[in-house]
């Protein structure tokens, strides 16, 4: 390097000749910041815009060779030096030229002497900027280079770039030669678990490859299409860069290879249940039961947003209330929550599914339009387009909540109406205010504004569910949810419907896995939807796992967990060549390992696969794990929790509607009918031992309304599997082939596996159990048995003959048989066809006939568990008839 310093007149540049020695030297030109947010990704302008915020001011840029060909040059050999810089916490190596090093001083040379002619400022500033950025291209740094958020600094530079690959139908060229592709200049960006590149005239980022399993570079002229062509390929798009020479391009191609080997190589490998996650250890985790407390936790956690925050669910009502009773008026109503964030500067990105609203009402467009007009920072995208992707009958189902990448809300609940619940699972909300007073406030509604507030904290302290929030989807479906606190039913007349729900909040390493999946989602539906290409829907970046632990906000009682997030994940859905269905590989899984017992929360149970209709294999792994253990003689429980009726409307006294039933078929498939049913295949090989193996219930309530007595079931809406007191999993993902098998609904979960234990009872012995499965387990046993109201129940042994047989068998059924006596309610095992579903009803309970006995009954009632009514119309075809619309579509929508 001396040799080409004393080829230079260093004079009016200010250099001195200590430059020739090959020890560490500094460049101290640079100006700019302490610490570059991460926000700033936002920000990025033109590179030779004077608001570039490229350089850390706290040091300087300091060089050192590390390898240099001008000793052994000869005439026919080009002189390449490869020079380690050091900025800060930043280290990284550039290759140059002798060549690169003259022009660079020419540069400098000429600005000098251009800088010492009196010219106006704005010359100065365009010279000034042209410098600058020469610099930057010397060393290969960009406004991206030095933020602590997107990891270690790796390679930068001037490349063109091919345009197609992308595996979305319409985005690609025609054909495959010169002629059809575009070349384009750009700036390339390598980071730890992705790369990009960005316009240099604008700075605004054009795309973003994410490291995964099949990320490869090749460097083939054959295989790029390209002389000195660079191939980098991942599940989603086919990236061809090209250079100037063969050796430039072998070089560009060796060194991402070797970067992201070096620092990503854990999104390189195939991971446990072929998951696009690893495995991470010492999580913060914790789980919710119900909405209440969940909520509250998202509130809490929104508020603490700094720079960042992500929300994907399958439905979102922007008016619901996060905490209850409502006693600040409007500051925990979502909308303003994220309005009251985004003026804080915080990005907000919302990802809705777009339903067909033939057969949906749940109004996403409503959704959409309310927020993105509370501010520009906050953007929300609609996903699929149904015509132009082909993508009828499939769902984006995911419920996420991500806050700064650092914090995740994974699992079943949407932020939607009639999701807000605790357990109490109250099925009035008519509050201490009178019918005849709430008429006489619609009369007065002009009143002054004073009186108006006070009403309203009046009701916000009565009520729970406001307006479309107080539902019952099986009496109606929602209507009209632009006036959201307009009532549609009648509160006065008809119950709510309760609603039992599982979530989970996770941190650091797995909340940026959950993150790297909404941002796989986002940018591929921002690629393949026109209307959202321009730059004010961003490209988002994943955040490092390098700085994962540093959390700025944790939420309060969490756990120590071992983490692994899954998804179910395909083309349509993510743009990934291969599907991923590591949901159903782990429920499979953990079931066949699992040694005492599984329990199940789920909003379906479809499964047991003929490989025609239903493809799944879950039930498959419970009956083998059953006849496993009854053949070893060995105690093993499976319990499954899952609702009375499917959450469609109908009218079940004649019958229900055509989707009701359709559902009922497939679950009492999966339970006890047909060949391919979990009970016909045990009963096969015990006969009726089978009940002592497994137990199917629901749950049920019953209340008060206007001084008759009311009953409803309790929908559950969980997606959760515990397996021994030791492993969880928690999600959006429903026991279907909708949901487990990848390439129809998008889902996201999170197996949880306890690396902190606790003291517990197993069939009488002691048992080291973990502390985030049994906390959740003991909760949710507590809850639907009744224990937190009778401590004499015992529910520490989940797997003994006592509290088998005499705790939830004998509760389950002497529950369900006190609410047929008192209210006839339906389903019931008693109705095999609809001829005794007409003779059932027309026989008054004792609600109605006695209604002092009715209340002692009721006092009997523990908790809300009852059994599953298995015989329910079991003498009916329950699969829609081929003349109504139901019937006409794929058998697929169902399963």
């Amino acid at each position: 390097m001396s040799d080409t310093v004393e080829n230079l007149d260093t004079r009016d540049l200010g250099f001195s000749d200590a430059e020739d020695e090959p020890e560490e030297s500094s460049l101290s030109f640079l100006t700019g910041v302490s610490c570059i947010p991460f926000s700033a990704v936002y920000r990025t302008v033109g590179f030779k815009e004077t608001e570039a915020l490229v350089y850390l001011s706290a040091a300087p840029i300091t060089t050192q060779e590390r390898f240099n060909m001008s000793k052994h040059r000869s005439v026919s050999k080009v002189s390449v030096f490869k020079i380690e810089l050091k900025h800060e916490n930043f280290t990284w190596i550039v290759k140059r030229k002798e060549k690169h090093f003259m022009e660079l001083h020419r540069e400098l040379l000429r600005y000098k002497t251009l800088m010492r002619i009196p010219l106006c400022v704005s010359v100065s500033l365009v010279l000034s900027r042209i410098v600058s950025l020469l610099q930057m291209e010397f060393i290969d740094v960009s406004q991206l280079s030095f933020i602590q958020d997107l990891g270690p600094k790796g390679l930068e530079g001037i490349v063109y770039k091919r345009s197609g690959g992308h595996r979305i139908p319409g985005m690609n060229c025609c054909g495959h030669n010169e002629v059809c592709y575009r070349w384009s200049k750009r700036w390339l960006v390598v980071k730890d678990s992705f790369l990009l590149y960005m316009k240099p005239d604008t700075g605004a980022i054009s795309f973003v490859l994410l490291v995964d399993n099949e990320f490869t570079i090749k460097v083939d002229s054959k295989y790029t299409e390209t002389k000195h062509g660079v191939s980098i390929e991942n599940l989603s798009r086919k990236l061809v860069l090209k250079f100037t020479s063969y050796r430039h391009a072998q070089w560009w191609g060796q060194a991402i290879e070797s970067f992201v080997r070096k620092h990503g190589k854990a999104f390189l490998r195939t991971h446990r249940f072929g998951s696009f996650a690893r495995e991470e250890e010492n999580i913060p985790s914790k789980w919710y039961v119900n909405g209440k407390t969940y909520m509250e936790d998202v509130a809490n956690a929104l508020e603490e947003a700094k720079e960042e925050i992500f929300i994907t669910d399958w439905w979102l009502s922007p008016e619901i209330f996060l905490k209850r009773p409502v006693v600040e008026g409007n500051r925990w109503r979502l909308d303003c929550t994220l309005k009251r964030k985004a003026q804080q500067g915080v990005r907000i990105f919302v990802m809705l599914y777009k339903e067909l609203e033939l057969a949906l009402g749940i109004n996403s467009e409503y959704s959409k339009r309310t927020l993105m007009r509370l501010h520009p920072n906050i953007k929300v995208m609609r996903h699929p387009d149904h015509v132009s992707s082909s993508v009828y009958l499939w769902a984006h189902h995911e419920k996420i909540v991500v806050i700064d990448q650092s914090v995740a809300f994974v699992g079943g609940i949407d932020l939607a109406y009639g999701r807000w619940d605790d357990c109490e699972h109250r099925l009035t909300d008519v509050g201490s205010v009178t019918r005849s007073v709430a008429q006489a406030m619609e009369q007065v509604r002009d009143i002054i504004t004073f009186i108006k507030n006070m009403l309203h904290l009046l009701m916000g302290n009565t009520r729970f569910w406001h307006g479309k929030d107080y539902c019952n989807f099986v009496y109606k479906d929602w209507v009209q949810l632009d006036k959201p606190f307009d009532d549609f039913i009648d509160r006065y007349t008809t119950p709510r419907m309760p609603w039992h729900d599982i979530s989970s909040v996770v941190h650091g390493k797995a909340a940026r896995d959950v993150a790297r999946h909404f941002i796989q989602r986002w940018n591929f539906t921002k690629m393949m939807k026109p209307k959202y290409r321009s730059l004010s829907y961003p490209f988002l970046l994943p955040k490092s796992h390098s700085t994962a632990n540093d959390l700025k906000y944790q939420v309060p009682d969490c756990v120590q967990t071992k983490v692994q997030v899954l998804r179910s994940a395909a083309d349509w859905s993510a743009g990934i060549k291969h599907h991923e269905e590591s949901i159903h590989n782990a429920y499979i899984q953990v079931i066949a390992k699992s040694k005492h017992f599984i329990y199940i929360e789920n909003q379906f149970f479809i499964s047991c696969a003929d490989n025609k209709h239903v493809y799944n294999k879950i039930g498959d792994a419970i009956i083998e794990r059953i006849i496993r253990a009854h053949k070893e003689k060995k105690l093993f429980r499976v319990y499954v929790v899952t609702p009375l009726l499917p959450g469609f409307e109908g009218d079940i006294s004649t019958g229900g509607g055509n989707a009701l039933q359709a559902v009922m078929h497939f679950n009492y498939r999966t339970m006890n009918r047909g060949e391919y049913s979990i009970i016909a295949q045990l009963k096969k090989e015990m006969d009726d031992q089978w009940m002592n193996y497994i137990s199917i219930c629901g749950l049920r309530t019953h209340a008060e309304l206007q001084g008759r007595l009311v009953t409803e079931l309790i929908y559950v809406h969980s997606k959760l599997l515990i397996a021994d007191d030791n492993t969880v999993i928690i999600g959006s993902a429903n026991i279907n082939d909708r949901s487990m098998l990848g390439k129809r609904d998008s889902e996201v979960a999170v197996i949880f596996e306890d690396s902190e234990t606790t003291p517990s009872v197993m069939d009488g012995q002691e048992y080291q159990a973990g502390k985030f499965a049994l906390q959740l387990r003991l909760e949710c046993f507590k809850t639907i048995l009744g224990a937190f109201n009778d401590p004499t129940i015992d529910v520490s042994d989940p797997i003994s003959n006592g509290f088998y047989k005499d705790v939830w068998m004998s509760i389950s059924g002497r529950n369900a048989t006190i609410y047929e006596k008192v209210f006839r309610c339906l389903p019931s095992g008693l109705v095999r066809n609809k001829q005794e579903l007409m003779s059932f009803q027309s026989k008054p309970g004792l609600d109605k006939e006695n209604p002092v006995k009715a209340q002692e009954l009721l006092k009997k009632i523990r908790g809300s568990l009852v059994q599953f009514p298995l015989e329910f119309l079991c003498e009916e075809n329950l699969m829609p008839s081929v003349g109504t619309k139901e019937g006409m579509v794929p058998t697929e929508l169902w399963t």
